[in-house]
């Protein structure tokens, strides 16, 4: 695989200075056009060390304008890192829309060098580019440019690298005992990548293998393989904002479809109890028994540093705040974090949809309550049209992907369904209005979804069938008695809890 990067290839100065302020006017005037655009541009170097990655970034971020560009690189993950599941840090410092991101060591890094020291075994290693290729895909389906370098040197010429760049008082601090390690496990290295290239290489995701010997050479190929690719990727995009408009614009015209006879069928919610009740006496004393139970379960998942995500997505007036109150009321105020979600904010906007629910991925021991979450995507933005019926469509498979990182981590999920008939939805909205302080809850968003209960019905109905899974399943709660709900809510987190807990070791005290 690697032989075409071994050629000796080489760019004399005088032909690379002749090139340069062309190249380096054409990147800066893409940059100013990428400011406007609806995507990020993420650029990834990996490679052989002392093959140039490092300089390369630098002088990317030396042509271009470095206010608009991202540089990240990676070591060892931190205290706060690593209580969070391992692409947290990757998600966190993803560029927004216009923005160019730099990653040197980033999620290639540890799957490499785990199996070249023997640490993970080939199945492991597949596993992990598996993920891998799972994440940039959900990344470019968004309309991500993703450009990925691999940097390659021959063994000779890896050793004279090392070498020069020891000899000379301004680079020597960039080789390191580890670099000549890896240079002794040469070979090792070279057939893990090869692995490693074969199974990443995607259309979405290209890999490109740069010959890094000589410093012009490879300069030229990572910049203008750099300038052709963000081109080409404006154009399409482009493109696609046209036929989407045209789509838009038919779609406008013609008549709303009505339900289908799909959607009048029995959905899943149909087939809930409605009249179950809990009231009185017997609901006083579940409350408190529940309450007591999860504050005790609460305080041993802090001990043991197990984290809680609970989801609470449910018809308007369903009682999700009122719910999310009791329950919150047997946690410490210190340790958790209610989420409202509403319309995305314009720093949203400019990321992935996933990534303003990532970023609130708590640490070790904590409690995050979503009043509203990621399921927007495949019900308000599906049901009113917000993003397009393929963006909802494969959103099924990014959440179900998302929520399993969260779970393998160890992260313990809840998510919650609240429940009301369209009559009581009907009653309640009419109380809303009646009240002074309950006024400001009513909106015209309100009724205008009651119009649409059917396909929100339908949407929910796919939501469930699609996304309720072993390590994170929907709990449908019966919410036309509120009391019933919060119960209810309150038993299935600290049913949750205990039996996580029953598969976690308690951490050891420091004598």
């Amino acid at each position: 695989m690697f032989e075409a990067a071994e050629l000796g290839r080489k760019i004399s100065r005088e032909d690379f200075d002749a090139m340069a302020p062309g190249l380096r006017t054409e990147l800066l005037d893409l940059q100013q056009q990428l400011r406007q655009a609806d995507f990020p541009v993420i650029v990834l170097f990996a490679g052989v060390d002392g093959a140039g990655k490092n300089e390369t970034v630098n002088l990317i971020n030396e042509w271009m304008d470095p206010r608009w560009i991202v540089t990240r690189a990676y070591g060892k993950p931190s205290d706060e890192e690593r209580e969070r599941p391992e692409y947290w840090r990757y998600w966190r410092d993803l560029p927004p829309k216009g923005k160019v991101g730099l990653f040197m060591s980033s999620w290639y890094h540890a799957p490499l060098v785990d199996r070249v020291y023997g640490k993970t075994t080939v199945a492991e290693l597949d596993e992990s580019l598996e993920r891998i290729v799972h994440f940039e895909k959900t990344l470019a389906d968004e309309g991500a440019l993703i450009l990925k370098f691999w940097m390659h040197l021959s063994e000779k010429a890896q050793k004279r690298r090392l070498k020069v760049l020891e000899k000379d008082p301004m680079t020597a601090w960039q080789v390191t005992a580890t670099d000549w390690e890896h240079f002794n496990m040469y070979d090792k290295f070279v057939s893990a990548a090869e692995r490693l290239i074969m199974h990443t290489s995607k259309g979405h995701a290209p890999w490109q293998i740069v010959e890094g010997a000589d410093s012009r050479y490879r300069s030229a190929v990572v910049l203008n393989t750099l300038k052709d690719a963000i081109s080409k990727h404006l154009a399409n995009r482009e493109a696609v904002k046209k036929i989407n408009a045209e789509i838009k614009g038919k779609a406008a015209k013609s008549k709303k479809p009505e339900p289908t006879a799909l959607a009048s069928q029995p959905s899943i919610l149909s087939s809930l109890d409605m009249t179950q009740m809990l009231e009185g006496e017997e609901y006083n004393k579940a409350i408190q028994e529940q309450r007591a139970r999860l504050a005790n379960l609460y305080h041993v998942a802090k001990e043991k540093g197990v984290s809680t995500a609970l989801v609470f997505e449910g018809w308007d007036a369903a009682g999700k705040g009122g719910t999310i109150r009791r329950l919150t009321n047997a946690l410490n105020a210190r340790d958790y974090q209610v989420i409202p979600i509403a319309a995305p904010t314009e720093e949203e906007r400019a990321q992935h949809y996933l990534w303003r629910f990532w970023r609130h991925v708590a640490r070790a021991g904590r409690v995050t309550v979503f009043d509203r979450s990621w399921y927007g995507r495949v019900l308000v933005e599906r049901v009113e049209g917000f993003c397009t019926d393929e963006a909802w469509r494969r959103a099924y498979g990014e959440i179900n992907d998302f929520e399993e990182q969260l779970t393998q981590h160890g992260i313990v999920m809840c998510k919650f369904w609240l429940h009301i008939t369209s009559e009581e939805q009907l009653a309640r909205f009419t109380a809303r209005g009646e009240i002074e302080y309950k006024k400001w809850k009513l909106t015209d968003e309100d009724w205008r979804n009651r119009e649409r209960w059917d396909q929100y019905e339908q949407a929910v109905n796919d939501m469930v069938e699609r996304t309720s899974t072993r390590n994170a399943p929907w709990t449908l709660i019966e919410a036309n008695s509120k009391s019933l709900a919060r119960v209810k809510v309150m038993r299935t987190v600290a049913d949750a809890l205990e039996s996580a807990l029953g598969k976690v070791k308690k951490p050891k005290k420091d004598k």
